[in-house]
């Protein structure tokens, strides 16, 4: 019997490392999911929250460098206009999340800045 006993301690402790572990895709019970806060945001990227007024906003990952590019450029002054900077919660973008993913993937590309504009940047970050 104290095998036993000894053995189910066991078990909990090693499930409760699981549970514990970073990035680990185990919940503890007792803790709701949907209740939970979003995941973190890994490093060197940003949430924001791409969406209208009138449609549900969705939380995109961006890389810290997009914001400096001249297309990500354009959509934060949208966004000034819409909300201003007084704007309660995390940065939204007022737009179609299509248009945001066609515009990331013009960023990731490299298209949408001219040649020299381009030689430019890199020459600024290197």
């Amino acid at each position: 019997m104290t095998k036993l006993l000894a053995w189910g301690r066991k078990l909990t402790r090693g499930a409760r490392s699981i549970c514990a572990r970073n990035g680990s895709s185990y919940i503890p019970i007792g803790s709701d999911p949907v209740q939970d806060k979003a995941p973190a945001v890994p490093k060197g990227h940003l949430a924001v929250y791409v969406g209208q007024k009138d449609d549900e906003f969705h939380r995109v990952l961006v890389p810290v460098v997009y914001f400096n590019h001249p297309l990500f450029s354009e959509l934060l002054r949208e966004a000034e206009k819409e909300y201003g900077f007084h704007h309660p919660g995390g940065i939204t973008i007022p737009c179609r999340v299509t248009e945001f993913e066609r515009v990331k993937t013009r960023i990731a590309s490299g298209s949408g800045v001219s040649n020299s504009a381009r030689r430019l940047a890199w020459r600024r970050n290197y």
